[in-house]
């Protein structure tokens, strides 16, 4: 963040102006415009800024992570983000966002585009026209009506396909574990349950899921032996889901009728690359998101995500930070900074090393939970991280690196006071638990430590103290921070039956130097005190 205040945002690799101009549209966000960087100039330049907005053209290594101290966000102008590290930037709080719906009307355009060239011999009825002959009768084609379409992955660009697909009279099926049976229903698509039943089917297979570690290679020479000698395999992703050799083997023996690739393993395509000169193949160099309304739209999309992330913490956009955010984000909020508040305090009260963190949730917001339980570790385990703040981005990699076990529930309905929230934090042989509730639409209140109900605002500084409930004892603890100079904003006395033991949650303005929490603590109707920061 600049010096009055504004956070400062570079972007690079010719970004759409409707992005740059929504960016600065925000009086708290400085736009710095750079053209595409060599890396070691980029490397010097990074530390300056608070995100980085780009496209493919520039590499996202985590040695540029590392520099870029102020990094809080990476924005790709575009749905791939192979060329970001994006382990490193969740392990670093760096949160990563792309535009994943801007590029999908485009790539659905360009896959009919490509079909019916296939289907047709668009390509090479234009090559021989060129060249001054006629030769129709040899590039009779088929329809697509009738024809079986298998779509692996029915995402946003897969559902854009199969509703196009249903308009030709094409027979549509699916493979994608990941997507409910509602949204196959939705777009009248028939489910199958593995990919082989897919391949055995297919006319037409088409690609449209990520490259991951899963996916790299899905479609080889087992899975190509599937096909029919007619079908055409189609790849519009990513280069790496189809291995290229075996595509290449496929087609010069004829197992398969064809193919067209967008995307390739390695790109640009090598000039020798034998897909080069393979007949029944089209290829067209990575031109899926190459339309000026699919510039503009994922530029726009990708820059709005990225002053969301950086004005208001929306990280709904982020890939690394699933689950936060949305559209409920602002409502969420003040829910999630007292959930933080109760994470600090019920760490500060644990004698133990943090081994596992427990929510409860009562409310109405299914989203909640897992932001909730995210926002419990930022505040349990804020400031073990040594360059870089705990935040929502990597406080789950950071809690799974530690070894924290964490679980969370919901009770559907709002409890008594609100919207509650309780931890039970554990560690060692011994456990704690702290509860808030959300009263009105952004007034938290702590009404829970251990076993004691108390009322007290999570603000400023906290001192929990545990003693005998004798006569006095209130009296005697309010003259030792009277006369430290500490004033007391707020002092909540608690016990679970008279003459027993008793809790005191005291808000005061400032911290309590520890020569007074000592003081207090030596007291001898005192058991123990504790300070927490809330702020």
């Amino acid at each position: 963040m600049t010096a009055d205040g504004r956070f400062r945002v570079m972007v690079t690799d010719e970004v759409d102006p409707e992005g740059i101009a929504l960016l600065r549209g925000s009086p708290r966000i400085e736009v710095v415009e750079r053209p595409t960087l060599p890396p070691a100039e980029l490397l010097e330049e990074i530390a300056g800024y608070d995100a980085l907005i780009g496209r493919s053209a520039t590499r996202i290594t985590g040695e540029l992570l590392e520099r870029g101290e102020r990094l809080r966000v990476i924005g790709r102008a575009g749905v791939g983000v192979d060329n970001i590290d994006l382990e490193r930037a969740t392990e670093l709080g760096i949160a990563v966002i792309n535009a994943p719906g801007g590029n999908t009307v485009s790539v659905a355009e360009l896959f009919f585009g490509v079909l019916i060239s296939l289907v047709r011999h668009l390509g090479e009825a234009d090559a021989t026209m060129r060249a001054g002959r006629w030769d129709r009768s040899l590039l009779g084609g088929t329809e697509l009506r009738g024809r079986t379409l298998a779509i692996v992955g029915l995402g946003r660009i897969g559902g854009e396909v199969a509703r196009r697909a249903r308009a030709f009279g094409m027979t549509v099926i699916s493979y994608d574990p990941y997507v409910s049976a509602a949204r196959f229903e939705e777009l009248g698509v028939e489910r199958v349950a593995r990919l082989a039943d897919a391949l055995d089917r297919a006319d037409v297979l088409t690609l449209h899921v990520p490259l991951t570690d899963e996916t790299r290679g899905m479609i080889g020479a087992p899975e190509l032996s599937r096909l029919g000698s007619r079908a055409l395999v189609l790849n519009l992703a990513r280069g790496g889901i189809v291995a290229e050799d075996a595509l290449v083997d496929a087609v010069r023996a004829g197992r398969i009728g064809g193919a067209a690739l967008d995307v390739f393993a390695r790109e640009p395509l090598a000039p020798d690359h034998p897909l080069r000169t393979l007949p029944g193949v089209l290829l067209t160099p990575h031109l899926g998101a190459s339309t000026s309304d699919a510039q503009r739209s994922v530029s726009i999309e990708a820059c709005a995500a990225v002053r969301d992330a950086l004005v208001s913490g929306d990280l709904s956009g982020a890939l690394n930070a699933a689950g936060v955010g949305g559209a409920g984000w602002a409502e969420l909020r003040p829910l999630m900074a007292l959930t933080e508040r109760l994470g600090r305090l019920g760490r500060c009260l644990l004698p133990a090393g943090l081994s596992g963190v427990e929510l409860r949730y009562s409310g109405p917001r299914e989203e909640a939970p897992r932001a909730l339980l995210l926002a419990a570790l930022q505040g349990a385990l804020r400031d073990v991280i040594d360059r870089r703040a705990i935040n929502l981005v990597n406080v789950h990699h950071v809690a799974t690196e530690r070894g924290i076990e964490t679980a969370w529930a919901q009770v559907a309905g709002r409890g008594e006071l609100g919207d509650e929230v309780e931890l039970r934090l554990d560690g060692g042989d011994r456990s704690v638990r702290v509860g808030g509730a959300l009263l009105g639409e952004a007034h938290g209140r702590i009404t829970r430590i251990g076993a004691f109900r108390v009322d007290v605002a999570p603000r400023g500084t906290m001192v929990v103290l545990r003693n005998h409930d004798v006569p006095g004892v209130i009296g005697r603890v309010g003259t030792v921070l009277g006369e430290a100079g500490v004033n007391i904003a707020e002092y909540h006395q608690a016990r679970l039956q008279a003459g027993g033991e008793a809790l005191a949650a005291i808000s005061v303005d400032g911290r309590v130097p520890i020569e007074v929490l000592e003081r207090l603590g030596s007291l001898p109707e005192v058991l123990d005190v504790r300070q927490v920061d809330m702020e």
